[in-house]
Protein backbone atom coordinates (compact mmCIF):
# COMPACT_ATOMS: atom_id res chain seq x y z
CA UNK A 1 0.00 0.00 0.00
CA UNK A 2 2.79 2.41 0.90
CA UNK A 3 4.43 1.68 -2.44
CA UNK A 4 1.19 2.55 -4.26
CA UNK A 5 0.88 5.82 -2.36
CA UNK A 6 4.54 6.64 -3.11
CA UNK A 7 4.02 5.91 -6.82
CA UNK A 8 0.99 8.20 -6.86
CA UNK A 9 2.82 11.03 -5.11
CA UNK A 10 5.79 10.70 -7.47
CA UNK A 11 3.46 10.94 -10.45
CA UNK A 12 1.90 14.25 -9.40
CA UNK A 13 2.74 17.43 -11.24
CA UNK A 14 4.03 19.01 -8.03
CA UNK A 15 6.89 16.51 -7.80
CA UNK A 16 7.67 16.88 -11.52
CA UNK A 17 7.99 20.65 -11.19
CA UNK A 18 10.89 20.31 -8.75
CA UNK A 19 12.82 17.49 -10.42
CA UNK A 20 15.20 17.95 -13.32
CA UNK A 21 14.02 20.68 -15.72
CA UNK A 22 10.47 20.65 -14.38
CA UNK A 23 10.85 24.26 -13.22
CA UNK A 24 10.71 25.26 -16.89
CA UNK A 25 7.21 23.79 -17.14
CA UNK A 26 6.23 25.84 -14.09
CA UNK A 27 7.41 29.02 -15.84
CA UNK A 28 5.32 28.17 -18.91
CA UNK A 29 2.25 27.63 -16.73
CA UNK A 30 2.82 31.09 -15.27
CA UNK A 31 3.09 32.54 -18.79
CA UNK A 32 -0.17 30.78 -19.66
CA UNK A 33 -1.85 32.43 -16.68
CA UNK A 34 -0.50 35.82 -17.81
CA UNK A 35 -2.02 35.19 -21.24
CA UNK A 36 -5.37 34.42 -19.58
CA UNK A 37 -5.13 37.69 -17.66
CA UNK A 38 -4.40 39.66 -20.83
CA UNK A 39 -7.26 37.95 -22.65
CA UNK A 40 -9.92 38.14 -19.94
CA UNK A 41 -9.03 41.28 -18.02
CA UNK A 42 -7.49 43.39 -20.80
CA UNK A 43 -9.48 41.97 -23.73
CA UNK A 44 -6.38 41.31 -25.88
CA UNK A 45 -7.61 38.94 -28.62
CA UNK A 46 -9.39 36.57 -26.18
CA UNK A 47 -10.49 34.24 -28.99
CA UNK A 48 -6.81 33.52 -29.65
CA UNK A 49 -5.15 33.86 -26.27
CA UNK A 50 -7.56 31.80 -24.17
CA UNK A 51 -7.20 28.55 -26.20
CA UNK A 52 -3.42 29.09 -26.52
CA UNK A 53 -3.09 29.67 -22.77
CA UNK A 54 -5.15 26.60 -21.87
CA UNK A 55 -3.15 24.41 -24.25
CA UNK A 56 0.06 25.78 -22.74
CA UNK A 57 -1.07 25.14 -19.15
CA UNK A 58 -2.35 21.61 -19.84
CA UNK A 59 0.77 20.41 -21.68
CA UNK A 60 3.10 21.72 -18.98
CA UNK A 61 1.12 19.96 -16.26
CA UNK A 62 0.96 16.69 -18.21
CA UNK A 63 3.20 16.66 -21.34
CA UNK A 64 1.69 13.39 -22.57
CA UNK A 65 -1.60 15.19 -23.22
CA UNK A 66 0.29 16.32 -26.33
CA UNK A 67 2.73 13.59 -27.38
CA UNK A 68 4.77 10.94 -25.59
CA UNK A 69 8.18 11.28 -27.24
CA UNK A 70 9.65 8.22 -25.53
CA UNK A 71 10.68 5.22 -27.62
CA UNK A 72 9.77 1.88 -26.01
CA UNK A 73 10.87 -1.72 -26.58
CA UNK A 74 8.51 -4.70 -26.52
CA UNK A 75 8.75 -4.94 -22.72
CA UNK A 76 7.74 -1.30 -22.25
CA UNK A 77 11.20 -0.06 -21.30
CA UNK A 78 12.30 3.36 -22.57
CA UNK A 79 15.14 2.95 -25.09
CA UNK A 80 15.31 6.45 -26.54
CA UNK A 81 13.26 9.39 -27.76
CA UNK A 82 11.72 10.35 -31.07
CA UNK A 83 12.86 13.53 -32.82
CA UNK A 84 10.54 13.35 -35.83
CA UNK A 85 6.78 13.70 -35.27
CA UNK A 86 6.10 11.52 -38.32
CA UNK A 87 7.82 8.55 -36.68
CA UNK A 88 5.81 8.63 -33.45
CA UNK A 89 3.13 5.87 -33.27
CA UNK A 90 -0.40 7.23 -33.30
CA UNK A 91 -1.22 5.65 -29.92
CA UNK A 92 1.45 7.86 -28.30
CA UNK A 93 -0.43 10.99 -29.26
CA UNK A 94 -2.56 12.48 -26.53
CA UNK A 95 -5.70 14.56 -27.08
CA UNK A 96 -3.80 17.70 -28.05
CA UNK A 97 -1.37 15.67 -30.15
CA UNK A 98 -4.27 14.35 -32.24
CA UNK A 99 -5.63 17.89 -32.61
CA UNK A 100 -2.17 19.02 -33.70
CA UNK A 101 -2.45 16.89 -36.85
CA UNK A 102 -4.59 19.70 -38.25
CA UNK A 103 -1.56 21.99 -37.90
CA UNK A 104 0.90 19.46 -39.32
CA UNK A 105 -1.26 18.93 -42.40
CA UNK A 106 -1.94 22.71 -42.72
CA UNK A 107 -5.67 22.14 -42.39
CA UNK A 108 -6.52 24.74 -39.73
CA UNK A 109 -4.68 27.71 -41.35
CA UNK A 110 -6.49 27.22 -44.65
CA UNK A 111 -9.92 26.69 -43.06
CA UNK A 112 -9.41 29.79 -40.92
CA UNK A 113 -8.62 31.76 -44.08
CA UNK A 114 -11.97 30.67 -45.51
CA UNK A 115 -13.63 32.05 -42.39
CA UNK A 116 -11.61 35.27 -42.55
CA UNK A 117 -12.60 35.71 -46.19
CA UNK A 118 -16.27 35.21 -45.30
CA UNK A 119 -16.08 37.97 -42.67
CA UNK A 120 -13.93 40.44 -44.62
CA UNK A 121 -15.22 43.39 -46.59
CA UNK A 122 -12.75 44.33 -49.32
CA UNK A 123 -14.90 47.35 -50.15
CA UNK A 124 -12.58 49.92 -48.47
CA UNK A 125 -9.63 48.54 -50.43
CA UNK A 126 -11.56 48.55 -53.73
CA UNK A 127 -12.79 52.09 -53.06
CA UNK A 128 -9.29 53.37 -52.30
CA UNK A 129 -7.00 51.12 -54.33
CA UNK A 130 -3.84 53.05 -53.55
CA UNK A 131 -3.99 51.80 -49.95
CA UNK A 132 -2.93 48.42 -51.34
CA UNK A 133 0.54 49.99 -51.54
CA UNK A 134 0.47 50.52 -47.78
CA UNK A 135 -0.30 46.84 -47.24
CA UNK A 136 2.64 46.02 -49.52
CA UNK A 137 4.93 48.45 -47.66
CA UNK A 138 4.22 46.72 -44.35
CA UNK A 139 5.45 43.41 -45.79
CA UNK A 140 8.95 44.89 -46.00
CA UNK A 141 9.25 43.87 -42.35
CA UNK A 142 8.96 40.21 -43.34
CA UNK A 143 11.88 40.34 -45.76
CA UNK A 144 13.95 42.63 -43.51
CA UNK A 145 13.65 40.16 -40.63
CA UNK A 146 14.35 37.26 -43.00
CA UNK A 147 17.59 38.86 -44.19
CA UNK A 148 18.45 39.92 -40.64
CA UNK A 149 18.08 36.38 -39.31
CA UNK A 150 20.31 35.10 -42.14
CA UNK A 151 22.92 37.73 -41.30
CA UNK A 152 22.86 36.82 -37.60
CA UNK A 153 23.31 33.15 -38.52
CA UNK A 154 26.73 34.05 -39.94
CA UNK A 155 27.99 35.18 -36.52
CA UNK A 156 28.58 31.61 -35.39
CA UNK A 157 26.68 32.11 -32.11
CA UNK A 158 24.76 28.87 -31.35
CA UNK A 159 21.58 30.71 -30.32
CA UNK A 160 21.59 32.48 -33.70
CA UNK A 161 22.42 29.48 -35.85
CA UNK A 162 19.28 29.69 -37.99
CA UNK A 163 18.80 27.88 -41.29
CA UNK A 164 17.35 29.64 -44.33
CA UNK A 165 14.00 27.99 -43.53
CA UNK A 166 14.16 29.16 -39.92
CA UNK A 167 14.83 32.71 -41.12
CA UNK A 168 11.78 32.55 -43.39
CA UNK A 169 9.57 31.42 -40.51
CA UNK A 170 10.91 34.19 -38.27
CA UNK A 171 10.43 36.79 -40.98
CA UNK A 172 6.78 35.90 -41.54
CA UNK A 173 6.07 36.85 -37.90
CA UNK A 174 6.35 40.45 -39.13
CA UNK A 175 3.15 39.92 -41.10
CA UNK A 176 1.23 39.46 -37.81
CA UNK A 177 -0.59 36.53 -39.39
CA UNK A 178 -0.70 33.41 -37.23
CA UNK A 179 -2.10 30.94 -39.79
CA UNK A 180 0.44 32.05 -42.42
CA UNK A 181 3.30 31.80 -39.90
CA UNK A 182 2.22 28.25 -39.04
CA UNK A 183 2.04 27.19 -42.68
CA UNK A 184 5.47 28.63 -43.55
CA UNK A 185 7.23 27.35 -40.43
CA UNK A 186 5.77 23.85 -40.86
CA UNK A 187 7.15 23.68 -44.39
CA UNK A 188 10.49 25.44 -43.94
CA UNK A 189 11.60 25.85 -40.32
CA UNK A 190 13.26 23.32 -38.04
CA UNK A 191 10.63 21.25 -36.15
CA UNK A 192 11.87 22.41 -32.73
CA UNK A 193 11.33 26.07 -33.70
CA UNK A 194 7.82 25.90 -35.17
CA UNK A 195 6.22 26.24 -31.73
CA UNK A 196 8.16 29.42 -30.98
CA UNK A 197 7.36 30.93 -34.37
CA UNK A 198 3.64 30.17 -34.09
CA UNK A 199 3.39 31.42 -30.51
CA UNK A 200 5.34 34.59 -31.31
CA UNK A 201 3.10 35.36 -34.29
CA UNK A 202 -0.11 34.92 -32.29
CA UNK A 203 1.26 36.73 -29.25
CA UNK A 204 2.19 39.82 -31.25
CA UNK A 205 -1.16 39.73 -33.04
CA UNK A 206 -2.86 39.86 -29.66
CA UNK A 207 -0.54 42.61 -28.39
CA UNK A 208 -1.19 45.03 -31.26
CA UNK A 209 -2.99 47.45 -28.87
CA UNK A 210 0.19 47.60 -26.79
CA UNK A 211 2.80 47.65 -29.56
CA UNK A 212 1.20 50.02 -32.06
CA UNK A 213 0.57 53.26 -30.07
CA UNK A 214 4.22 54.06 -29.21
CA UNK A 215 5.38 53.30 -32.77
CA UNK A 216 2.66 55.50 -34.26
CA UNK A 217 3.34 58.37 -31.88
CA UNK A 218 7.07 58.13 -32.51
CA UNK A 219 6.79 58.31 -36.30
CA UNK A 220 3.88 60.73 -36.75
CA UNK A 221 3.12 64.25 -35.58
CA UNK A 222 -0.04 65.30 -33.76
CA UNK A 223 -1.09 67.26 -36.84
CA UNK A 224 -0.72 64.17 -39.03
CA UNK A 225 -2.71 62.03 -36.58
CA UNK A 226 -5.56 64.54 -36.70
CA UNK A 227 -5.94 64.43 -40.51
CA UNK A 228 -9.50 63.61 -41.53
CA UNK A 229 -10.01 61.59 -44.69
CA UNK A 230 -12.82 61.94 -47.21
CA UNK A 231 -15.73 59.50 -47.09
CA UNK A 232 -15.06 56.48 -49.30
CA UNK A 233 -17.10 56.07 -52.45
CA UNK A 234 -19.65 53.28 -52.60
CA UNK A 235 -18.48 50.02 -54.18
CA UNK A 236 -20.86 48.06 -56.39
CA UNK A 237 -21.76 44.42 -55.84
CA UNK A 238 -20.26 43.54 -59.22
CA UNK A 239 -16.90 44.99 -58.17
CA UNK A 240 -16.96 43.02 -54.93
CA UNK A 241 -17.70 39.78 -56.80
CA UNK A 242 -14.99 40.29 -59.40
CA UNK A 243 -12.35 41.30 -56.84
CA UNK A 244 -11.72 37.85 -55.25
CA UNK A 245 -11.76 36.17 -58.65
CA UNK A 246 -9.22 38.60 -60.13
CA UNK A 247 -6.97 38.51 -57.04
CA UNK A 248 -6.99 34.70 -57.05
CA UNK A 249 -6.03 34.53 -60.71
CA UNK A 250 -3.29 37.16 -60.51
CA UNK A 251 -1.70 36.06 -57.22
CA UNK A 252 -1.89 32.32 -57.80
CA UNK A 253 -0.56 32.52 -61.37
CA UNK A 254 2.34 34.79 -60.38
CA UNK A 255 3.10 33.01 -57.07
CA UNK A 256 1.59 29.49 -57.20
CA UNK A 257 2.90 28.66 -53.71
CA UNK A 258 0.44 31.11 -52.16
CA UNK A 259 -2.54 29.26 -53.70
CA UNK A 260 -3.69 27.42 -50.52
CA UNK A 261 -3.96 30.64 -48.49
CA UNK A 262 -5.06 33.08 -51.19
CA UNK A 263 -7.44 30.52 -52.71
CA UNK A 264 -9.16 29.84 -49.38
CA UNK A 265 -9.28 33.54 -48.42
CA UNK A 266 -10.84 34.56 -51.71
CA UNK A 267 -13.18 31.58 -51.78
CA UNK A 268 -14.56 32.65 -48.40
CA UNK A 269 -14.96 36.22 -49.64
CA UNK A 270 -16.61 35.15 -52.90
CA UNK A 271 -19.34 33.14 -51.18
CA UNK A 272 -19.99 36.20 -49.00
CA UNK A 273 -20.20 38.68 -51.84
CA UNK A 274 -22.15 36.38 -54.20
CA UNK A 275 -25.17 36.63 -51.90
CA UNK A 276 -26.58 33.29 -53.08
CA UNK A 277 -25.23 30.92 -50.39
CA UNK A 278 -26.08 32.55 -47.04
CA UNK A 279 -25.90 29.24 -45.16
CA UNK A 280 -22.33 28.64 -46.36
CA UNK A 281 -21.37 32.17 -45.36
CA UNK A 282 -22.94 31.75 -41.92
CA UNK A 283 -21.14 28.43 -41.38
CA UNK A 284 -17.76 29.70 -42.61
CA UNK A 285 -17.88 32.98 -40.68
CA UNK A 286 -19.15 31.48 -37.44
CA UNK A 287 -19.00 27.74 -36.72
CA UNK A 288 -16.05 26.90 -38.99
CA UNK A 289 -13.98 29.93 -38.05
CA UNK A 290 -14.47 29.58 -34.30
CA UNK A 291 -14.08 25.79 -34.19
CA UNK A 292 -10.80 26.03 -36.11
CA UNK A 293 -9.65 28.92 -33.91
CA UNK A 294 -10.23 26.79 -30.80
CA UNK A 295 -8.43 23.77 -32.26
CA UNK A 296 -5.56 25.84 -33.62
CA UNK A 297 -5.13 27.75 -30.37
CA UNK A 298 -5.04 24.58 -28.27
CA UNK A 299 -2.62 22.98 -30.74
CA UNK A 300 -0.26 25.97 -30.72
CA UNK A 301 -0.32 26.16 -26.93
CA UNK A 302 0.35 22.41 -26.70
CA UNK A 303 3.70 22.79 -28.46
CA UNK A 304 4.97 25.11 -25.71
CA UNK A 305 6.48 22.52 -23.37
CA UNK A 306 8.86 24.29 -21.00
CA UNK A 307 11.77 21.86 -21.29
CA UNK A 308 11.93 22.26 -25.07
CA UNK A 309 10.52 25.77 -25.41
CA UNK A 310 12.72 27.69 -22.98
CA UNK A 311 15.89 27.40 -25.03
CA UNK A 312 18.12 30.29 -26.21
CA UNK A 313 17.29 29.71 -29.88
CA UNK A 314 13.54 29.73 -29.25
CA UNK A 315 13.73 32.83 -27.08
CA UNK A 316 15.69 34.63 -29.82
CA UNK A 317 12.71 34.04 -32.11
CA UNK A 318 10.62 36.33 -29.91
CA UNK A 319 13.31 39.03 -30.05
CA UNK A 320 13.61 38.80 -33.83
CA UNK A 321 9.84 38.43 -34.20
CA UNK A 322 9.06 41.66 -32.38
CA UNK A 323 11.76 43.35 -34.46
CA UNK A 324 10.06 42.11 -37.63
CA UNK A 325 6.70 43.31 -36.35
CA UNK A 326 8.01 46.78 -35.47
CA UNK A 327 9.75 47.12 -38.85
CA UNK A 328 6.54 46.08 -40.63
CA UNK A 329 4.45 48.66 -38.75
CA UNK A 330 7.10 51.35 -39.24
CA UNK A 331 7.36 50.67 -42.99
CA UNK A 332 3.59 50.93 -43.28
CA UNK A 333 3.63 54.22 -41.38
CA UNK A 334 6.45 55.64 -43.49
CA UNK A 335 4.53 54.61 -46.60
CA UNK A 336 1.53 56.43 -45.15
CA UNK A 337 3.62 59.55 -44.53
CA UNK A 338 4.84 59.46 -48.13
CA UNK A 339 1.29 59.05 -49.41
CA UNK A 340 0.17 61.91 -47.16
CA UNK A 341 2.80 64.17 -48.69
CA UNK A 342 2.02 63.14 -52.28
CA UNK A 343 -1.72 63.73 -51.76
CA UNK A 344 -1.06 67.06 -50.01
CA UNK A 345 -2.42 65.96 -46.65
CA UNK A 346 -5.44 63.94 -47.77
CA UNK A 347 -4.20 60.64 -46.28
CA UNK A 348 -3.76 60.11 -42.56
CA UNK A 349 -0.39 58.30 -42.32
CA UNK A 350 -1.56 56.25 -39.35
CA UNK A 351 -3.57 53.98 -41.63
CA UNK A 352 -0.26 52.67 -43.00
CA UNK A 353 0.39 50.90 -39.70
CA UNK A 354 -2.72 48.80 -40.33
CA UNK A 355 -0.88 47.28 -43.30
CA UNK A 356 0.16 44.40 -41.07
CA UNK A 357 -2.45 41.70 -41.42
CA UNK A 358 -3.82 41.50 -37.87
CA UNK A 359 -7.43 41.91 -39.06
CA UNK A 360 -9.33 43.81 -37.79
CA UNK A 361 -7.37 44.58 -34.62
CA UNK A 362 -4.77 46.75 -36.38
CA UNK A 363 -7.45 48.89 -38.05
CA UNK A 364 -9.34 49.26 -34.75
CA UNK A 365 -6.22 50.41 -32.91
CA UNK A 366 -5.50 53.03 -35.59
CA UNK A 367 -9.12 54.21 -35.35
CA UNK A 368 -8.94 54.46 -31.55
CA UNK A 369 -5.74 56.52 -31.68
CA UNK A 370 -7.38 58.82 -34.21
CA UNK A 371 -10.40 59.19 -31.91
CA UNK A 372 -8.14 60.16 -29.01
CA UNK A 373 -6.57 62.91 -31.10
CA UNK A 374 -9.95 64.10 -32.44
CA UNK A 375 -13.27 62.48 -31.37
CA UNK A 376 -14.75 63.41 -34.75
CA UNK A 377 -12.04 61.61 -36.74
CA UNK A 378 -13.33 58.28 -38.07
CA UNK A 379 -10.53 56.21 -39.60
CA UNK A 380 -11.79 52.63 -39.22
CA UNK A 381 -12.97 52.08 -42.80
CA UNK A 382 -9.94 53.90 -44.22
CA UNK A 383 -7.60 51.72 -42.12
CA UNK A 384 -9.42 48.57 -43.23
CA UNK A 385 -8.12 49.13 -46.78
CA UNK A 386 -4.42 48.59 -45.98
CA UNK A 387 -5.41 46.09 -43.27
CA UNK A 388 -7.07 43.62 -45.67
CA UNK A 389 -4.35 44.39 -48.23
CA UNK A 390 -1.90 43.23 -45.57
CA UNK A 391 -3.67 39.87 -45.35
CA UNK A 392 -3.22 39.39 -49.09
CA UNK A 393 0.33 40.74 -48.90
CA UNK A 394 1.46 38.40 -46.12
CA UNK A 395 0.02 35.39 -47.96
CA UNK A 396 1.84 36.41 -51.15
CA UNK A 397 5.05 37.04 -49.18
CA UNK A 398 4.71 33.55 -47.71
CA UNK A 399 4.27 32.14 -51.21
CA UNK A 400 7.41 33.95 -52.39
CA UNK A 401 9.45 32.53 -49.49
CA UNK A 402 8.09 29.04 -50.14
CA UNK A 403 8.98 29.36 -53.83
CA UNK A 404 12.51 30.63 -53.09
CA UNK A 405 13.36 28.09 -50.37
CA UNK A 406 10.98 25.17 -50.60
Amino acid sequence: MLELIENFLNSTGIVNFFTGDGWMNLIMIFIGIVFLYLAIKKGFEPYLLIPIAIGMILVNIFPNVYIDYNMYDKTGQIIGTYTDLAEIPSHQRGLLGVLHLGVEYELYPCLIFIGIGATTDFGPLIANKKTMLLGAAAQIGIFAAFLGALALAQTGIPALNFTVGDAAGIGIIGGADGPTAILVSNKLASPELTAGIALAAYSYMALVPVIFPPIIKLLTTKKERQIKMETLQEVSKKQKIFFPIIVTLICCILVPSCTPLIGCLMFGNLIKESGVVPNLVNTASNALLYICTILLGLSVGATSIGTTFLQPKTLMIFVLGITAFIIAAACGLLGGKLMCKLTKGKVNPMIGAAGVSAVPMAARVVHKIGQKEDPENFLLMHAMGPNVAGVIGSAVAAGILLSMIG
